[in-house]
């Protein structure tokens, strides 16, 4: 009996949480080892579903960069990387739209649906939900000329089309997005999927931004984890080098989207039900990016 009263408890517990984001969108950037290892991927779609039938809006965003690689190894078509983003030629873009929306985009679904939810796919180019153009890069050298890196088929969000997202969210169906960019030619373009998840949430003004990483958030010097940054700290922390390597992109996402989201988090989707522990616990287990520092971590 006492362990059903701790569940209960637990339960009772949730209930400000499930007040204050009740009606609201919480968009999650699905990735890394959460996408790989069976029991994380199961417990991920239970999360949503939860989500989605107490009344929060779940939208999905997802990558796919090592199913993208074996692919391309596979079909041995090689892989050229500058600062961090594949090369797309147009071959490679093929084998990118082909393994996101049409592979990786489908399981997702049907995961989601095989344990009861309600979810439909989408790419960037269904009812042009998502507008792109091409990524402009340079790099600066010293005592020289910036230099310009043509990155073939990779794209930037321009726009989002939220009224596609907003119908299928009033009619009770879980958006998965897959990160394939159009333009106005009809030209693919290959997306940072952060970006896109980015994108999405401000556009939805969403109430969470949750990015999924195989890391607990971001570590101090002492290796320690900062749970709490407001939108100057982060800024402070990436200019002082405590924020270094693929983490910044991350964070920079973080900061971008927080105008317009209320919060954004960086969190370990290695923990089996990390979006439930983020979303209703006061403590939460990710980095939080907020616009202004608040005078409590609480994450309500």
């Amino acid at each position: 009996m006492k362990r059903y009263q701790l569940q209960a408890k637990s339960i009772i517990e949730t209930l400000p949480f499930i007040t204050d984001f009740y009606g609201k969108t919480i968009v999650i950037k699905y990735g890394g080892n959460a996408m790989i290892d069976e029991k994380l991927k199961r417990a991920f779609a239970l999360n949503v579903i939860l989500l989605k039938y107490i009344g929060l809006n779940p939208v999905i965003v997802h990558g796919g960069g090592p199913q993208i690689g074996s692919m391309l190894k596979a079909l041995n078509i090689e892989s050229q990387f500058r600062e961090g983003y594949r090369v797309t030629d147009d071959a490679t873009m093929d084998v990118v739209e082909m393994v996101l929306v049409g592979k990786v985009n489908k399981e997702i679904v049907n995961l989601i649906n095989l344990n009861g939810g309600s979810a439909v796919g989408l790419s960037g180019k269904d009812g042009m939900l998502i507008k792109a153009e091409p990524k402009e890069l340079s790099v600066e050298k010293k005592n020289a000329p910036p230099e310009i890196i043509d990155l073939g088929k990779v794209g930037e969000v321009s726009s989002i089309n939220t009224a596609l997202i907003r119908s299928l969210e009033t009619d009770g169906f879980i958006p998965v997005i897959a990160p394939v960019g159009v333009d106005d030619e009809g030209n693919t373009y290959n997306i940072n999927a952060d970006s896109v998840a980015g994108a999405i949430a401000s556009a939805l003004g969403a109430k969470r931004l949750y990015l999924l990483t195989d890391v607990p958030g971001l570590l101090d010097a002492d290796g320690e984890l900062i749970t709490h940054l407001s939108h100057k700290e982060a800024f402070d922390c990436i200019d002082s080098g405590v924020i270094t390597g693929g983490m910044i992109p991350k964070i920079k996402c973080c900061i971008e989207a927080v105008p317009d989201v209320e919060k954004a988090a960086i969190i370990d989707g290695r923990v089996e039900n990390c979006i439930l522990l983020e979303l209703f616990t006061k403590s939460g287990i990710g980095t939080e990016v907020i616009e202004e520092k608040q005078p409590s971590p609480d994450r309500l």
